[in-house]
């Protein structure tokens, strides 16, 4: 009799958690997230977020399709969005060991552009961001990297 209560709990059990995964539908999980982008003030935080404190929701939503980041180094790179945005999910939940700290150097109802400073212990990376109002939302168009 033990058994057969086991057998039925066991059968319960998993007809439940079958049924709770097929109320979410297929791709449920896959969903992306939307965040809200819509002031230039938002935008400049969620692209700090992503890009020091490793947050991946809305990375996509967060970039221009023209997106293009200029790294200044011995050797100058650029990288295209897909590349960026490749690169920030992989770093999902990786937080940067650095203060941040920005500036706002130029601004208009259309764009902004931003001096965002990483000091590390060793170096210090600057980040020229720039951000322009496509629609209703603000996304980044253009970043360029320097380190110290």
């Amino acid at each position: 009799m033990k058994t057969l209560v086991k057998t039925f709990a066991a059968a319960a059990l998993i007809a439940v958690s079958t049924f709770a995964m097929a109320a979410e539908g297929p791709g449920a999980k896959a969903t992306k997230t939307n965040v809200n982008l819509s002031t230039a003030d938002m935008a400049l935080d969620h692209y700090i977020a992503v890009t020091t404190a490793g947050e991946s929701a809305g990375v996509e939503q967060l970039f221009a399709t023209d997106f293009n980041q200029k790294i200044q180094a011995t050797n100058a790179q650029s990288n295209s969005r897909s590349a960026v945005v490749k690169l920030l999910k992989k770093q999902k939940g990786e937080k940067l060991n650095c203060t941040v700290s920005t500036d706002i150097i130029e601004e208009s109802a259309d764009y902004i552009v931003a001096k965002v400073t990483l000091k590390f212990e060793n170096f210090i990376k600057t980040d020229l961001v720039t951000l322009e109002r496509v629609g209703n939302d603000w996304k980044v168009s253009k970043s360029i990297n320097s380190y110290k």
